[in-house]
């Protein structure tokens, strides 16, 4: 089973996929390439090997082909309750088991979700993954909305939902499926391990794989804010108060040339020098607290 489940995801992109390739490797299994390669978005893949048609995928996609697999199912949730992801393997219409391939959180991905919550962010988890198995993950890291199950070609469409709603949505992703949520999203924020479509859509792309860098390009974008209304303020108050001085409000009291062009510099550099500040800036975390 595990030989026509590696050859089946021998070409596939997908990481579920590549650890399925990387088992059957260390346990020198012989991979060769098969007849026919299809990937099913959203389902799994369909091979052809030795003349016979493989699948390799999700619930939906034996349902599909009319497989029955009720043999499996407590097995299957089983698995999913244990936040695993249950793959299952069928050849010439007939069920041959299933393969359990559980996703490792990213590390530090628990701190950077309980600050986005301190920060009054609303964090939700958006995936295709089946819906028992996102919920146990998502009890693992404390999100509390999940939206599972939502097919590649879907995830702009429940962006968008979102936005309806009237949220200001960021999106993080890394993969190829994860690209037009990027575009979609208010802003797009491509984890630097991920695809080259996704790098190149996003609007922010994190160099590290370290999801704590969220909460730091959030929190050093509103203390850039801070800092850009801040100096507007201190602009605009010089001016305010020193334009009229000069133009002969406090007569006889004049504004000589001289300190005009003082206080203008004095203008400038106290705006600079405030600006500069954000040198001095460090991203506030949850277990800094």
């Amino acid at each position: 089973m595990l030989r026509l489940a590696a050859i089946a995801e021998k070409n596939s992109e997908h990481p579920l996929g590549e650890a399925i390739v990387r088992k059957a490797r260390e346990r020198h299994i012989e991979l060769v390439d098969p007849e026919l390669f299809n990937a099913l978005p959203g389902y799994g893949v369909e091979v052809k090997h030795d003349g016979k048609s493989v699948l390799l995928g999700n619930r939906k996609l034996m349902e599909k082909n009319s497989i029955d697999i009720a043999q499996l199912e407590e097995k299957m949730n089983t698995l999913e309750e244990d936040g695993k992801t249950a793959v299952l393997v069928a050849s010439d219409g007939e069920a041959h088991g299933l393969i359990a391939v559980a996703d490792t959180l990213m590390e530090y991905s628990v701190e950077a979700i309980k600050t986005l919550q301190r920060m009054s962010l609303e964090v939700i988890m958006l995936t295709g993954d089946n819906e028992r198995t996102a919920k146990a993950i998502a009890r693992q890291v404390g999100v509390n909305r999940v939206l599972a199950e939502v097919l590649p070609r879907d995830k702009a469409n429940e962006i968008k939902r979102l936005q309806d709603e009237g949220k200001v949505v960021a999106m993080v992703g890394d993969g190829i499926n994860d690209a037009p949520a990027l575009a979609q999203a208010n802003i797009g924020i491509a984890v630097g391990s991920g695809t080259d479509i996704a790098l190149e859509t996003g609007d922010i792309v994190l160099v590290k794989n370290d999801l704590r860098d969220v909460v730091t390009s959030i929190q050093l974008s509103r203390a850039t804010m801070s800092k850009i209304k801040q100096g507007l303020f201190w602009a605009l108050a010089y001016n305010i108060v020193l334009i009229p001085v000069a133009a002969g409000i406090l007569y006889p009291i004049m504004l000589e040339p001289v300190f005009g062009a003082a206080a203008m510099a004095f203008s400038s550099v106290s705006v600079v020098t405030n600006a500069s500040l954000l040198k001095r800036f460090k991203p506030k975390l949850e277990s800094q607290n």
